[in-house]
């Protein structure tokens, strides 16, 4: 099996999956109860928390959820609530998640007013829009921190200057949020000063069904679930434990030698990239061609993502060839693959329905090799080829 399709999930660490097992059977006491099997419990989320924020900006705290989608709700909408009382004008991109379009459009719903940032071909905005766009109304700029279909890593530091200097300058508020589901584990966030960041475990070896939202001491947002207080208040319900652990394990982890990983899988992105397009015409990139490791490197495209499209060809056909040689991509976000409609990411960057129909994302992760990749050539060259000449191709 060769798979390829990394950022919709990944392999859970070996460690964390043994951790996990563990504490199912040993450690499965509730934090919140005062006898020794609930302290033992409330260490592991403290060390988990600690492992976490040590990776983030300092002066922050870790709030655990149930994933990404859970974090950039509760990154939205609390903030709304927080600041309704000194405006109503939210700034986002066209090409975000939609865990954070559909949640924009809620709140639209709700009397908020948005303003959707246009991409260039490469996917990226101009972070000179950003600027520009700021006013007296705005309370919250979310941007992605790498695009979960083309890879292209957004502008978010000159962005989240931008804000604060324009905070600094008029004596306003203006929180600034990335979704970094698909950069945290792949691009260094110790030096980013954000206010918000949402994360999911289980696009960097963790588990499913748990995440966090860094948040800046400084914010204190209101509380996004009520109930009995966990979480510092911000988010109620009883911890999940033995996802909280795996999540700080896979965090801890994918961070060793993080630089190393990138560049072993920026190669192996490279050589895919570049082996297609040897072997096959009628290839083109969606997204930029050079690849970037820091989040510095705007403009750029995260080593983990590869989206092309292959003219004449359907995606959805050659995904499911390459998947009875076992070699596992998508074509797009799972998040939303059971939607209709082209992917309004490379809608936003200019693609026509026909490029778009016939895009393929490889997604990689640090396992990936270049042996594979010879594999996932000849195989992609055989099927794209057939594929072709049914379709008479020319």
């Amino acid at each position: 099996m060769i798979y390829l399709d990394n950022s919709a999930t990944t392999r859970q660490y070996d460690e964390v999956t043994e951790l996990m097992y563990r504490m199912a059977r040993e450690n499965y006491g509730n934090p919140s109860s005062l006898h020794a099997l609930g302290f033992e419990a409330g260490n592991i989320l403290f060390d988990a928390r600690r492992n976490i924020e040590d990776l983030m900006y300092p002066g922050g705290e870790v709030i655990f959820t149930s994933g990404g989608t859970e974090s950039d709700n509760m990154a939205l909408v609390s903030t709304a609530r927080k600041m309704k009382r000194r405006g109503s004008r939210i700034l986002t991109t066209r090409v975000e998640h939609p865990a954070v379009l559909e949640t924009c459009r809620r709140l639209a719903d709700d009397g908020f007013s948005v303003e959707y940032l246009n991409v260039d071909r490469n996917g990226c905005i101009d972070p000179d829009d950003v600027a520009a766009a700021l006013s007296d109304d705005t309370i919250l700029v979310s941007i992605m921190t790498v695009n979960n279909e083309t890879g292209a890593v957004m502008p978010v530091l000159p962005a989240a200057k931008a804000v604060r200097d324009y905070n600094r300058q008029h004596g306003t508020r203006i929180v600034f949020h990335t979704d970094a589901v698909q950069a945290f584990g792949k691009i260094p966030m110790d030096d980013a000063q954000f206010d918000l960041v949402s994360v999911s475990g289980h696009k960097f070896h963790g588990p499913k069904g748990i995440g966090f939202l860094y948040m800046n001491k400084d914010l204190k947002l209101p509380a996004f679930i009520t109930g009995g207080g966990q979480e510092n208040g911000y988010r109620s319900s009883t911890e999940n434990t033995t996802g909280i652990a795996g999540l700080g394990l896979a965090a801890r982890i994918s961070h060793e030698d993080l630089i190393g990983k990138m560049t072993k899988m920026a190669e192996v992105n490279e050589y895919l990239r570049k082996g297609l397009m040897t072997e096959l015409p009628d290839v083109v990139l969606n997204g930029p061609e050079e690849q970037g490791f820091t989040l510095h490197d705007f403009g750029k495209r995260c080593p983990s993502v590869l989206n092309v499209t292959f003219k004449g060809t359907r995606g959805e056909v050659l995904l499911h060839t390459l998947e009875q040689d076992r070699i596992y991509v998508s074509t797009g976000s799972a998040c939303s693959s059971h939607k209709t409609g082209d992917s309004h990411v490379l809608q936003a960057m200019g693609l026509d329905h026909k490029a778009i129909e016939g895009a393929i994302r490889f997604s990689f992760s640090e396992f990936n090799t270049i042996e594979e990749m010879d594999e996932v050539i000849e195989k992609t060259k055989a099927a794209v080829t057939r594929f072709r000449k049914l379709g008479s191709f020319r």
